[in-house]
């Protein structure tokens, strides 16, 4: 079986050295459509280096995603990368992201689930430097085809939408050429990029990377719900609920309860075809 539970479970978390500086955070927010209008003070804070506050999300590319790609490669997973498709996404913030950092990315396959269609592996990373830790990230990834096995089916609870109207709904715009910028911090799959690629995969058209939602939702809350301070940001969920193209626009809705957002995101064009669901981002 490609993927033995136990064994990837018991494997031993792998290390490595990950750095970033100022250009990397301004290249991520950059892909995530920050720069509009390019003189709005609120936008200067994402893409000057004067000025600039790190959204929490750029957990997710900080050494290139070298979390998501080292549990991939643990003993005891050996899968066909063409059946792995990102399930969920959590962070956890310790405290704010530096602007320039060197840090200690730690990685091991937290648990595996038997979704009798599919496996779940849990991929998670522990990211600490010299003053202790920064952030823990859990990557939901599904595996199909690799299910039936015998091991518990993990958590699987919903989110219920509340049963009133949103507090704040915003849309952002998705660029054209956002997922070619996007990939320049770290994620090349031809997915995002080459139509005759997609075209194998069933889109029509490369599709954005799930991820880049991610973050460009997390912006539209933390602009909009907490007066644009990304330090308030302690904890983001998500579940990947669709795919968005570039060239459609992100509905995002936000529903405030005491130091939390719930978040639905849908892609306008598409009848509001969901793309996130079970979002929360809990803050101070």
């Amino acid at each position: 079986m490609p993927i033995d539970a136990a064994k990837a479970v018991a494997a031993e978390p792998r290390s490595a050295e990950i750095s970033w500086d100022h250009k990397d955070i301004q290249l991520y927010h950059l892909g995530l459509g920050a720069g509009v209008p390019a003189t709005d003070p609120g936008e200067l804070r994402y893409t000057l280096e004067s000025a600039l506050h790190v959204l929490p999300s750029f957990a997710t590319v900080a050494g290139a995603g070298t979390g998501v790609v080292g549990g991939l490669n643990s003993p005891g997973v050996d899968v066909n990368l063409a059946h792995v498709l990102h399930g969920g996404q959590t962070i956890e913030t310790h405290r704010p992201i530096p602007v320039k950092g060197t840090a200690t990315t730690t990685s091991r396959v937290a648990a595996v689930y038997d979704k009798t269609k599919a496996a779940v592996l849990v991929l998670r990373s522990e990211v600490s430097d010299t003053d202790g830790p920064l952030w823990t990230a859990d990557s939901q990834i599904f595996v199909r085809g690799e299910g039936g096995f015998g091991g518990e089916r993990g958590p699987s609870e919903r989110l219920e939408v509340p049963d009133r109207a949103p507090d704040r709904t915003v849309d952002r715009p998705i660029r054209e050429e956002q997922a070619l910028l996007y990939r320049l911090s770290g994620d090349w799959n031809p997915l995002h990029a080459d139509p005759e690629f997609a075209k194998l995969a069933g889109f029509d058209k490369p599709i954005l990377h799930g991820l880049c939602s991610y973050g460009m939702t997390l912006k539209a809350v933390v602009d909009t719900a907490l007066d644009g301070d990304v330090s308030r940001v302690t904890r983001y969920s998500t579940r990947f609920a669709g795919v968005v193209f570039p060239g459609e626009t992100l509905r995002v809705r936000m529903w405030q309860q005491p130091n939390r957002v719930q978040v639905t995101v849908t892609a306008v064009e598409r009848g509001e075809a969901p793309v996130l669901a079970d979002t929360l981002i809990d803050h101070t």
